[in-house]
């Protein structure tokens, strides 16, 4: 395994377990502070850094995918679960943080433009191989 596809593979495993510790905490500890809707809308941002996630695994292990657009969805990918899941997450948790973080709005569309130029970059890719 060559070093970039094996940092792709230990980075989604790292962040498919920072999913999982997010996803329980949403699950289990978020309902006593925050009101449903936004239990759902932390969800959503589990749900989409999850699928990123896992994606990323398969991307690290697909040989005939070459490195460098491996290593652009890479970079869309993880930029994209910062910018559109890490939105959320802090959008759901408004009412409990001691700062105000409602200008993170327009900051969540931008992390999904990043999941969809990953997933169109990926395409691209795909499409070019022989």
């Amino acid at each position: 395994m060559r070093d970039y596809n094996k940092n792709i593979v230990v980075m989604a495993s790292i962040l498919t377990a920072i999913t999982i510790a997010i996803g329980a905490f949403g699950a289990h500890g978020l309902k006593q502070l925050v009101d449903a809707e936004s239990v759902a809308t932390f969800e959503t941002g589990v749900r989409y850094q999850m699928y990123h996630c896992l994606a990323l695994l398969v991307v690290g292990f697909a040989k005939p995918i070459p490195a460098k657009i491996k290593k652009w969805v890479f970079r869309f990918f993880i930029f994209g679960i910062i910018f559109f899941s890490g939105s959320i997450y802090l959008l759901a948790l408004k009412q409990v943080l001691p700062f105000n973080v409602s200008f993170l709005g327009p900051v969540t569309p931008i992390g999904g433009l990043f999941f969809i130029v990953g997933w169109l970059w990926l395409a691209r890719g795909l499409y070019s191989l022989k």
